[in-house]
């Protein structure tokens, strides 16, 4: 095309970050896939992994539905961004392939998605997409490539092990996210961001002249748009918006709802209970009989929870630090078979989120909180 710009001269890159050279110089002269989302971060994975001498192919898988998703600003995996992924691929001279996963995807993310709101629970859906999608479709497609590894974006680090650790930007962290990866996955991933600030990855986007340099981050619920999860929700299960009763501990009516998936558990605006003597929050959800419960904040607090589909990484023998939820700070902890045991009581712990634990850096366990006990 007369208006293209002219694929980028590697040559002149700006030196690769140590951390990001740590990562990919072991795979200098081998074939490796990137995961290209059409953000900054996986566009700026794809031009060091070139600039490394990696012979590197971008994938850019669709997930969903490209109306409007697809010129929404924060959304990833749909058309505009799609765009983008092209864009920065023909800029760095590398293959790219789109692969059309809409079917999977909804039948992997947001069917489960929805499922859980149903259940009264509070999913998450990047655990889900990252389980599924990402890093078994993605990765079998990698390998059909003839890639012998696959890089993404994700700010976390791979250490020899191999072992999973925290992002060296703690605002950036996502790890919380990957907790059901498996030692065989991480034979095969690497992350070259992990070692960075976010900061750095915007640099290096303007240095590499990226069309997406500044492009805003994706939000977590890429599949959600404006942030309305319940639309969406209402959308593919519309019987979820019956109305229902608000009540206390004893069964005693308090309100009404205007359906459960509006509510998570350490909730308190959207109750709209007045006339109490304490504050109120959403202490549990009773989707069998379609009632939100509401008690004082003392009524949250969990002593221990028991997970599902626990997720082993390293030894978790000793004292853990675990986070319930993503933003949540770290907390003390030991796990005993399936139950982590707090050591000080927890607040806002929903069923359908993450437990995921560490030591120091390192993630070592994770799981799905399917129960929370108030006694340890």
């Amino acid at each position: 095309m007369a208006n293209a710009r002219p694929v980028i001269d590697l040559s002149a890159s700006t030196a690769l970050p140590a951390a990001a050279a740590a990562v990919l110089a072991p795979l200098a002269g081998r074939r490796v896939a990137v995961a290209m989302s059409g953000g900054v971060d996986s566009s700026v994975v794809a031009a060091l992994a070139a600039s490394a001498g990696c012979d590197t192919v971008g994938i850019t898988l669709q997930l969903y539905d490209q109306g409007t998703a697809a010129r929404r600003p924060g959304a990833c995996c749909a058309g505009a961004d799609i765009r983008d992924a092209r864009a920065v691929a023909q800029r760095l001279g590398i293959a790219h392939f789109v692969v059309d996963m809409e079917s999977r995807f909804r039948e992997a993310v947001i069917d489960n998605f929805v499922d859980a709101y149903a259940k009264g629970q509070t999913p998450v859906p990047c655990v889900e997409c990252n389980r599924t999608v990402k890093f078994t479709d993605l990765i079998n497609l990698a390998r059909d490539l003839g890639a012998e590894a696959l890089l993404t974006g994700h700010y976390v680090q791979r250490l020899d092990g191999p072992e999973l650790h925290r992002g060296a930007d703690p605002t950036k962290d996502q790890s919380y996210f990957l907790w059901t990866t498996t030692r065989e996955q991480l034979d095969y991933l690497r992350f070259p961001l992990g070692g960075l600030e976010k900061t750095e990855t915007r640099s290096l986007a303007q240095a590499h002249d990226l069309v997406v340099a500044a492009k805003p981050d994706s939000q977590d619920i890429c599949f959600v748009p404006g942030g309305d999860y319940a639309a969406v929700v209402e959308k593919l299960r519309p019987e979820l918006a019956t109305p229902g009763d608000i009540v206390d501990s004893e069964g005693r009516v308090l309100g009404r709802h205007g359906g459960i998936h509006r509510f998570t558990v350490g909730q308190r605006r959207g109750l709209e209970l007045g006339g109490q003597a304490e504050p109120l929050y959403v202490v549990g959800i009773d989707a069998a009989h379609n009632r939100v419960i509401a008690g004082p904040r003392r009524a949250l607090a969990v002593a221990a929870v028991r997970l599902g589909g626990l997720n082993i990484l390293g030894p978790t023998d000793g004292d853990l630090m675990v986070k319930v939820r993503s933003m949540a700070p770290l907390a003390p902890a030991r796990l005993d078979g399936d139950i982590i045991r707090f050591a000080e009581p927890q607040y806002g712990v929903a069923p359908g989120q993450a437990a995921v634990a560490y030591v120091g850096d390192r993630l070592m366990a994770g799981g799905t909180m399917i129960e929370t006990l108030s006694e340890n």
